[in-house]
């Protein structure tokens, strides 16, 4: 098979073998798909009649995850404005951080407020659940983070204190690599990165080493940290002993953001999407199921190669990196025409979708960074965007009040979702496909569905 394309026998054994549904396929010509007939597609491209031609397959995702199209409830209940909303990983649970200092649970089967958990002194900047969706971190701008049980709304354990400036990002130890979910890792403003053993609640070690604040942090899969700064450099840390492997050095600003091509199957850890039922439940099964079940569908998405990063920078440009390999970009992503805000891979990695203070969302080649579609339609900044579970649909939030759902394989609007009263700073899809939800500056929740 050629490079690019999938073993018949690592990806369809079932389907073929029990003649059911078959997995449904997309059929690649020099990077171009076919859509109506290779005829068709041929007619297009300068093609010698006397060479092999390589038509490569990609398995597409089995399941499908309809747009939402309506808002179904307004949720109340903050009194400033929303900075942060997440889904846990099975889409159980909704939570929400705002600039009131409070973290907020969200009932989703009746749309409902659940707890309100208070605790922060100042603004909740971020939040981020644990791979098997027991506990949520969320971490201030007096650089606190304090951890929550879902269940009870609580504070569990001692308050995790040690940065001298705000929390920039949550990064929780992969489930496939400790299944009991213990360590946790956070960037601030104060240039460092510490990671915390959550378990007695202490600081287990400090990574020092940029010069400015770090901006975004990444626990990958492979034993990696990755942490970016306004630095403008994003340095590769050893995650047991705190080793610095190396630097990647390239973008000419801060670096906003980054995402790893495993960033979802980290996030939802031993939960499959394709499985989810309607009422989203926790996860069963023994420590040791949920690590294999966890390890196998990482293994599914990283593939033969390592982990790849792509990082967005104030610089207006995209970086592609494969940094257990190589401290050299595989590729520079130009376009933009203003900062990026967020850059996130589609939950199969092939495509990446990066969002910007210029009004668009570009998609890009997630294994070569090779530029594919711009989609517009705001009308101002797109501030976050979030995939749906089968890498199908997208999601944007923006300066404009608006939602977006985008197709990405038409490169078309699908559903326009007005309704905020004012700018949209967080947006989530949840991992069982059912709800979108979103924040921003009117202190309201809404959760939209199909």
């Amino acid at each position: 098979s050629t490079p690019g394309s999938y073993p018949l026998t690592e990806e369809l054994p079932f389907a073929i073998a029990l003649q059911e549904d078959p997995v449904p396929l997309a059929f690649f010509v020099h990077d171009a798909e076919i859509v109506s007939s290779l005829g068709r597609t041929l007619e297009s491209q300068a093609v010698e009649t006397e060479k092999v031609l390589d038509i490569i397959y990609q398995p597409q995702a089995i399941f499908r995850v309809r747009a939402v199209t309506r808002c179904t409830s307004s949720l109340e209940g903050h009194s400033e404005a929303v900075i942060s909303v997440a889904f846990s990983p099975t889409g159980k649970y909704l939570a929400s951080g705002s600039g009131d200092t409070t973290v907020r649970f969200w009932d989703l089967s009746t749309e409902t407020p659940h707890f309100t958990c208070q605790g922060h002194r100042h603004w909740v900047l971020s939040i981020s659940w644990s791979p098997d969706g027991k506990k949520l971190a969320s971490g201030c701008k007096n650089g606190q983070i304090l951890l929550w049980d879902p269940s009870t709304g609580k504070q569990v354990g001692r308050p995790l204190a040690g940065h001298s400036k705000w929390i920039t990002g949550l990064s929780w130890e992969p489930l496939h690599v400790n299944p009991e979910c213990r360590y946790v890792a956070s960037s601030s403003k104060d240039g460092s990165v510490r990671v915390w053993d959550t378990t007695v609640g202490r600081c287990e070690r400090i990574l020092t080493g940029h010069t400015q604040s770090v901006t975004c942090l990444r626990w990958g899969g492979d034993g990696l940290l990755y942490s970016a700064s306004q630095d403008r450099t994003i340095k590769v840390w050893r995650a047991h002993d705190g080793v610095l492997c190396r630097t990647l050095q390239g973008h000419g600003h801060w670096v906003n953001t980054m995402a790893l091509s495993t960033d979802y199957a980290l996030r939802t850890g031993a939960f499959e999407p394709a499985e989810a039922s309607v009422n989203a439940q926790d996860l069963r099964g023994s420590l040791q199921e949920l690590k294999e079940r966890a390890l196998s569908r990482y293994s599914l998405v990283r593939g033969q190669g390592p982990e790849r990063l792509v990082s967005g920078s104030d610089d207006f440009t995209l970086f592609l990196w494969s940094p257990a390999e190589d401290k050299k970009p595989l590729a520079r992503m130009t376009g933009h025409q203003a900062l990026i805000n967020q850059v996130l891979f589609s939950p199969d990695s092939r495509v990446i979708a990066s969002a910007s203070f210029d009004k668009s969302i570009k998609l890009w080649d997630g294994r070569t960074g090779r530029y594919l579609a711009s989609l517009r339609g705001h009308v101002a900044a797109v501030y976050q965007i979030a995939w749906s579970a089968d890498s199908r649909l997208l999601v944007s939030g923006s300066s404009d009040s608006t939602l977006k759902v985008w197709d990405v394989k038409g490169q078309k609007l699908a559903a326009d979702l007005p309704g905020h009263a004012d700018e949209v700073y967080a947006v989530d899809w949840s991992p069982d496909g059912q709800r979108v939800a979103s924040g921003g500056k009117d202190k309201c929740l809404r959760i939209w569905r199909r």
